[in-house]
């Protein structure tokens, strides 16, 4: 029997190799896309097996968490695995960003990149105890996309990291209290990935400094950061809950 699996923010970079991997092992894929359908339906167009299904909605909203979550378990005739994956990466130094910017960036990061996943997490927690009080099995597995920026803290990007460091709360806090529940709760915290997103920092002057700051001398592929993902939704033993796995080439050591 197929595992059914939903990851946010799949439309393209590290989520959608996290699609990949998942559809790889036998998962059917709901592929949430924030605005972007026509990304969604490539990616679901080239997931191996059959049966995925593409969701469109913005996190940033509860109302929209619940909608999106509902479609996605609807379709797929339910849900075993949650990804949060989605997320935004705004610049806002304190020095050159006004007061007015600084609070907007604050508020659609944490929305985006902790209130999200709190309130998708809380949904599939709901989801998979329900199931199993009617019979149907509860265990079920939550993988959150962290950030080595929770750890070494980010001068440009404060809400992000800031962000980021909640989710592993939340991630550590979920592990303690769905465990009687047979659900496990982990993350990943990736350094920096070759996406689109951070393309351009890679193309500049600043390039040459990024890939130093890892001894392979190089940034993650997102198929990389994938691969831990999958390892900790499919094949990791439970014992592993509450844990956050560094996928950042050694260059952040804590």
């Amino acid at each position: 029997m197929s595992t059914h699996s939903l990851v946010t923010g799949a439309g393209r970079g590290i989520g959608s190799a996290i699609a990949a991997a998942l559809a790889g092992a036998g998962h059917r894929v709901a592929v949430h896309a924030g605005h972007d359908a026509e990304a969604g339906r490539k990616v679901a167009a080239s997931l191996p097996g059959s049966g995925h299904t593409v969701v469109i909605g913005d996190l940033s909203t509860a109302a929209e968490c619940e909608r999106v979550f509902r479609e996605a378990a609807d379709r797929l005739g339910g849900l075993d695995v949650l990804v949060n994956n989605a997320g935004t990466y705004r610049p806002h130094p304190v020095p050159g960003t006004s007061y007015a910017n600084w609070q907007d960036v604050w508020r659609q990061t944490m929305n985006l990149n902790l209130f999200a996943p709190a309130n998708l997490s809380w949904l599939m927690a709901d989801h998979l105890i329900n199931r199993a009080q009617d019979g149907g099995g509860g265990r079920g597995r939550i993988v959150n996309v962290g950030s080595r920026g929770a750890f070494r803290g980010e001068a440009e990007t404060p809400a992000y990291a800031a962000s980021k460091a909640g989710l592993h709360a939340l991630t550590q806090s979920l592990a303690v209290a769905l465990a009687p529940h047979g659900i496990v709760s982990t993350a990943v915290a990736p350094g920096f990935v070759d996406t689109r997103m951070g393309r351009p920092a890679l193309e500049g002057e600043s390039g040459v400094a990024i890939r130093a700051q890892s001894p392979f001398n190089r940034v993650a592929e997102p198929e990389e950061v994938a691969a831990a993902v999958l390892w900790l939704a499919v094949d990791a033993p439970e014992w592993v809950s509450g844990t956050i796995i560094d996928v950042n080439g050694a260059s952040y050591l804590r």
